[in-house]
């Protein structure tokens, strides 16, 4: 523990310049401008840049407001069919011809578009002022014809699935041209990262590719900047690493299975899409905290309530829609974040050995975070998947008491109960504990309820 606290010491003296990065005391967790820190956010459907109408400054002031402090954005490599794509109303990544900002003079792809790279330099520097992170998504798949059609790089000699694959030498230097272009003109910001390719593991995307996308960028950048790959729907073990990468984010990843089966990476595991799961707020929250305190680092939901007109969050989508997203769901994210902040951040790991179980298995899951010696974060809800069913998750949201049976040393103990649906924790308790298995009561709540536990004696 004393290399632990003296490694975060010496971050912290040279860490103010340095762009954010696993923590090299635990690098689980990030280390930002000198600080551990966990990524949190509900953020727009990545059409931020690329969509010339919507004033990011309103939305990043929105995501600053709840203390939220990611984003992911796509970089108009890819774009999508306005009321065809997904069945999002409102969608930011569908602007309009007149709207749709990227890298290319026109059609002529040996010229940039300045306003294009000008805009993007704005977007991730006013960011930076609110302590946001910028994922920069460079690629996506092209699920299908119509999405390769309208994309800028398009041509009729190339299908869909052949784009990012290395089978087209003139679309592979297009390609290598601009991630160097815009890694130049981004290399001296702290707040952001690359991902190299959003959900590759679907329409024709090759490993050869992503890993030759991911050397380009580390060349560029001198490996100043983390490199994210996205890795899976769900949960895949990662079993041969590419050494450029920092980060491994999985989508729609609940349970968060994910988390513990790449715990061995030493990496950190985030969930940096989720968003098809009905448009209830718990759904969403609960996903965030159960992710997290399964030791993930970074969680994003896709939130539809962020449009052009409506970057306050305003936006009232209709109950078609995908997914959900509102301000009351950022408010609860904000709590979330105030947790993490609570917790001696790089000591702590999953904990397998404190919960023996609860009294309502049959509703209720739970999982824990500990430092192993002082301090233990529980959190318990009553939320599952249903995989194949419209929405794929389910709530359970009538109030309930819940005993969890934890093992813990002998002591005095204080009990700090954090209800999500609350907009800050409760007054800690004393509780005194006689060692081994123990019942801790619940208060009562609705759908989900956590706590930390710190060791007084």
């Amino acid at each position: 523990m004393k290399l632990v606290l003296f490694l975060s010491a010496v971050m912290t003296l040279f860490a103010a310049d340095m762009p954010i990065q696993p923590h090299p005391a635990n690098p689980h967790y990030f280390l930002f401008r000198g600080k551990p820190t966990v990524l949190i956010t509900s953020g727009e459907h990545y059409g931020a840049v690329l969509n010339g109408a919507f004033d990011y400054r309103k939305y990043l002031d929105t995501l600053a407001a709840n203390n939220l402090n990611l984003t992911r954005t796509f970089t108009g490599m890819y774009r999508e069919v306005p009321g065809e794509s997904f069945e999002i109303s409102g969608n930011t990544l569908a602007p309009r011809d007149a709207d749709f900002i990227h890298p290319f003079a026109g059609k002529d792809l040996t010229k940039w578009n300045p306003a294009y790279f000008e805009r993007w330099r704005d977007f991730v520097r006013y960011a930076g002022t609110k302590g946001i992170i910028v994922e920069v998504t460079l690629f996506t798949s092209y699920y299908n014809e119509n999405h390769w059609k309208i994309s800028p790089t398009y041509s009729p000699d190339v299908k869909s699935d052949e784009v990012l694959a290395l089978k087209h030498p003139a679309q592979t230097e297009i390609q290598e041209r601009f991630v160097r272009k815009l890694v130049a003109e981004l290399k001296d910001f702290d707040n952001i990262y690359y991902e190299v390719c959003n959900e590759p593991y679907f329409h024709g995307i090759t490993e050869a590719w992503q890993r030759r996308i991911a050397a380009v960028v580390a060349e560029a950048d001198g490996k100043r900047h983390m490199i994210s790959r996205n890795i899976a729907n769900g949960a895949a073990e990662i079993k041969d690493p590419d050494p450029n990468i920092s980060l491994f984010n999985f989508h729609y990843a609940r349970p968060p299975r994910a988390v513990a089966m790449n715990w061995n990476l030493n990496k950190p595991i985030g969930l940096n899409e989720t968003g098809f799961d009905g448009a209830l707020d718990a759904t969403y929250r609960i996903q965030a905290w159960d992710f997290l305190l399964a030791g993930g680092a970074l969680y994003n939901n896709l939130d539809y309530s962020f449009t052009v007109g409506h970057e306050d969050g305003s936006y009232v989508y209709p109950a078609t829609q995908p997914g959900g997203g509102t301000a009351n769901l950022r408010k609860q994210l904000r709590l979330l974040r105030q947790f993490f902040d609570a917790l001696p951040l790089l000591e702590m790991k999953p904990d397998e050995k404190l919960l023996a179980g609860n009294e309502r298995s049959e509703i209720v899951s739970s999982r824990a975070l500990s430092n192993g010696k002082s301090t233990w974060a529980i959190y318990a809800h009553t939320g599952k998947a249903f995989p194949g069913y419209k929405p794929g998750y389910g709530v359970w949201s009538r109030k309930l008491t819940t005993r969890l049976i934890v093992d813990l040393p002998a002591g005095d103990y204080e009990v700090q109960w954090w209800l999500p649906l609350e907009s800050a924790p409760r007054n800690a308790e004393t509780w005194k504990h006689l060692g081994g298995s123990g019942v801790l009561t619940t208060p009562e709540y609705a759908e989900d309820v956590a706590a930390i536990i710190r060791k007084r004696s």
